[in-house]
């Protein structure tokens, strides 16, 4: 039988996916994507039901698509971002074969072309686009046993509030997740305990622009790499309820119970490290440093912002950071659910090229692998800060391509 043979293939139809078929149709490059579930299966089954998106409309979308009938200040709801990314697919017609899995790349050293394993066949291909997404493997730390009598639940698998038993809840990891599921779960009357690492915490809004205005005009977002001494502290920012700068103090005067880092459990107790006002502290200067280089950006370029002197209130201490609990009876506390918001790992394993480094992270610049015909997307800060949102990844495809395309080029000539 014949193997079908292809210019390149994209793994994964996501946000990334669709992006990368955009920018390679343009370049009248032959593709296929394949997609193991649905177009942008992670927006549909890996979020919670009220979630929406971290950045408004105007921003959080392709610059070739706008949202239909919505404000450019308005924050989309996960299921408008499912039918938005649909009507894009439509849109550009993307090559997509969704439910089939690649199960398997390996390198044919006879050809130098890559054969791909499906779950409906054999392809082979010039070029492979991991197109994956951040979000693969979720990490559930081993930190409580799974014998207790206590439902342990990743931040992935939460939905609402009428899924959790009756009880306490635990919420594990202070970003963008677990502070919103967090929120959320304390207003539908729950006693929650929040377990806060450290965290960046940027202004919703400040004088007059949202914070991704912000980021942009003061070049975080074109950042190259992390800051080695925070590069996996994560961003408490939230477009809940129209968008609302995250402050964990107001939380705790409406009923939310802060505790530290989460450190260990023994004999029904958990125990965590007495760091909560220094991870609220540093979170608040984080805040500030974004006011004062605002503040700096307006008055360089003289422009006329309403003032917002307000924004830099910071809330007084409540109780429960003045005199911090150190431990907590799960059993006491009647606590019957922990929600992990502790992130996802890669999961590279069907990628059997020679690509990784010592870690197992990629080896690439700017998505460009060290091997040939290797290009990887979606990924944080894969050229810069902005590289795994929505409009950051689009712009990360259109360098692809044009990379694939100076390659076909150059085969050609």
């Amino acid at each position: 039988m014949k193997t079908e043979k292809i210019n390149t293939i994209i793994v994964g139809g996501g946000q990334a996916g669709l992006a990368m078929s955009e920018h390679l149709s343009n370049h009248n490059i032959e593709h296929l994507i394949y997609e193991k579930n649905r177009i942008v299966e992670s927006w549909r089954t890996s979020r919670w039901d009220s979630l929406v998106a971290n950045g408004p409309a105007w921003h959080d979308r392709f610059p070739s698509l706008e949202f239909d009938n919505h404000a450019p200040n308005y924050f989309a709801h996960r299921d408008t971002v499912v039918s938005y990314f649909e009507k894009f697919a439509k849109k550009i017609r993307a090559p997509i074969k969704c439910n089939t899995n690649v199960e398997e790349v390996f390198l044919n050293k006879n050809t130098s072309k890559y054969l791909v394993k499906t779950s409906q066949g054999m392809i082979e291909a010039n070029n492979i686009v991991v197109a994956t997404g951040a979000f693969q493997k979720p990490v559930f730390p081993s930190i409580v046993p799974n014998d207790i009598g206590i439902t342990q639940i990743h931040s992935q698998y939460y939905k609402n509030p009428k899924q959790l038993e009756n009880g306490s809840v635990l919420i594990v990891g202070s970003g963008s997740s677990g502070s919103q599921i967090a929120q959320e779960i304390m207003l539908s009357g729950k006693k929650v305990f929040l377990s806060v690492g450290p965290h960046n915490r940027p202004p919703r809004r400040y004088r007059g622009k949202d914070n991704v205005w912000w980021f942009g005009v003061l070049g975080i977002w074109q950042k190259k790499t992390p800051d080695p001494n925070a590069q996996h502290v994560t961003i408490a920012v939230s477009g809940y309820d129209g968008g609302k700068t995250i402050d964990f103090r107001k939380f705790a005067k409406q009923g939310l119970s802060l505790v530290g880092l989460t450190a260990k459990y023994e004999n029904g107790k958990l125990f965590f490290n007495n760091d909560l006002k220094y991870n609220l502290d540093n979170g608040d200067k984080s805040y500030i440093s974004i006011l004062d280089q605002a503040d700096e950006y307006i008055k360089k370029n003289n422009l006329n912002f309403p003032e917002e002197l307000e924004a830099r209130i910071i809330e007084s201490d409540p109780d429960c950071v003045i005199n911090p609990v150190l431990n907590i009876d799960l059993k006491k506390e009647d606590i019957k659910t922990i929600i992990w918001a502790t992130g996802y790992q890669y999961d590279f394993s069907w990628l059997k090229v020679d690509t990784f480094d010592q870690t197992g992270k990629p080896d690439h610049f700017n998505g460009v692998a060290k091997v040939n015909g290797i290009y990887f997307i979606g990924l944080p800060w894969l050229s810069n800060r902005g590289s795994s949102f929505i409009w950051g990844v689009w712009q990360d495809a259109k360098y692809l391509a044009e990379q694939i395309a100076k390659k076909n080029d150059n085969i050609i000539n």
